[in-house]
């Protein structure tokens, strides 16, 4: 075996892929052999072997050629420390034996119970989720990639305000694929989990098990990814897996509470790889979807119930009423089940008003940054994400600066809270936007009357 020509090797390799790719592919490979023809080279995990085989195979055989070697074929093992871990394994194994069918299959089924997720909830299910307007085309797209058959958008990227949605699809569409595809690795986490296993990864010198771990499943799904903004040895090794699972052909599921390009303190190069598929805005339940949700929760609890009756006009009034978000409309109504079932009385709209109290209360009085950016956003015919989004024109700035302007007046938000919610702004282009419609409320008599009206459509 020649090492100087092994040598040479290395030395071509640090030149054409870089110094970082070459400390974390080639670096920790070992020359076994070189003979008949075959270069035969030592791996430290499955998943680097099958990593380095599919990339640098080709570039190794024509270096060894350059070298003055006749290699004919590259073959990859995994190093005897490494194929020892599983009961019964001999000798390391050459890449060829990771295509064998059943091998591969007893291997996912040994290590799915090791993927580092989160619990799924079995009761959300595309069953259990209810279809309206708001949501319909992410209900659509996420059922699309359940169903696992050819999806022409990877990634799907969920995004909106708590309690519309965005957990519950991501739930169903992993459920639905235990269904289906019984054998598919699917890996569902938050993105706190993602950037704690990385972190541990790092501290324990495991970072190539990890890797291993996150690019061996067929399907990746992570909520809240707004949470790794920031954390920049995070988004790096997030933006490798990212890439890694989309050239591999793997299907990547990411929710987050605003637009990737809206996310700040996100890498753009991270932005932009998220855009490359479906981005899909769950708007804000109306009333025929928060109507729909109450009906759908009281079915549901019918056999919990049996008993229990409730009168004419009681989910009316409360989808009327409370506005806020999905979850604290059905929790209104579990409250109600309970109170019901104690004192053994029909659910009337006079119980539903004390047993509510707080809540209604809450939602009369309570306007929200977001309330006030929904309204202006209709009331000027523009999108929500251009709303509080980068862009600048006329169009677009002057319903920015109003809805910067009611915020800070009908809202107990301060100047950087408010910054935050209109894409990460600082609070002096807030205070500019403020004291600008303060100035143009004197002087111009349709911006005055847009703003008192936007008043009275938000206090009712």
């Amino acid at each position: 075996m020649n090492g100087d020509s092994w040598g040479q090797v290395r030395e071509e390799l640090l030149k054409s892929i870089g110094k970082n790719n070459f400390a974390a592919w080639i670096e920790p490979l070992r020359l076994t052999g070189l003979q008949d023809g075959i270069a035969r080279i030592e791996t430290p995990t499955r998943f680097m072997r099958d990593w380095v085989s599919r990339n640098f195979s080709e570039q190794i055989r024509r270096h060894f050629e350059s070298a003055g070697e006749r290699v004919e074929r590259v073959e990859f093992v995994v190093s005897s420390a490494a194929s020892a871990r599983p009961a019964g394994s001999g000798a390391p194994q050459p890449v060829q034996a990771a295509d064998n069918a059943s091998d591969a299959s007893n291997r996912r089924a040994a290590s799915d119970a090791d993927l580092p997720g989160a619990p799924l909830d079995p009761r959300l299910t595309f069953e259990t989720f209810v279809v309206g307007k708001p949501n319909e085309l992410a209900h659509a797209a996420a059922r699309r990639v359940a169903e696992g058959g050819p999806v022409s958008f990877n990634p799907l990227f969920l995004y909106g305000g708590v309690g519309l949605g965005k957990t519950h699809l991501m739930h169903a569409i992993a459920n639905e694929m235990s269904v289906r595809r019984p054998e598919a690795r699917v890996l569902y986490l938050s993105a706190e989990q993602f950037m704690y296993r990385f972190v541990q990864a790092l501290r324990e010198r495991q970072i190539m098990d990890f890797k291993e771990m996150f690019r061996s499943v067929d399907v990746l799904m992570v909520d809240d990814v707004q949470f790794i903004a920031g954390k920049d040895s995070t988004q790096e090794e997030f933006f490798h897996t990212f890439n890694a699972l989309v050239d591999q052909g793997k299907q990547i599921v990411i929710s987050a509470d605003r637009a990737p390009g809206e996310i700040k303190d996100l890498e753009e190069r991270i932005k932009s790889r998220l855009q490359w598929g479906l981005v899909v805005d769950l708007h804000p339940t109306d009333y025929e979807l928060r109507l729909g949700i109450l009906q759908q929760k009281v079915e549901s609890h019918r056999a919990q119930y049996p008993d229990l009756s409730i009168a004419p006009g009681v989910l009316e009034f409360l989808a009327q009423r409370i506005t806020t978000n999905v979850r604290v409309l059905e929790g209104a109504l579990t409250r109600l089940f309970a109170f019901a079932t104690l004192v053994g009385r029909e659910i009337t709209l006079e119980m539903a008003q004390d047993c509510l109290a707080d809540i209604l209360r809450a939602s009369d009085r309570k306007i929200t940054v977001e309330d006030i950016q929904r309204k202006v956003a209709e009331h000027y015919g523009i999108r929500l994400s251009d709303l509080v989004g980068p862009k600048r024109s006329r169009t677009i700035a002057r319903p920015r600066q109003v809805a910067m302007y009611l915020a800070k007046t009908l809202t107990t938000r301060s100047l950087p809270d408010i910054g935050r919610r209109f894409g990460g702004r600082d609070h002096t282009t807030i205070l500019h936007g403020i004291r600008k419609v303060e100035e143009l409320i004197a002087s111009d008599s349709q911006l005055a009357e847009d703003v008192d009206l936007l008043r009275r459509l938000l206090d009712r």
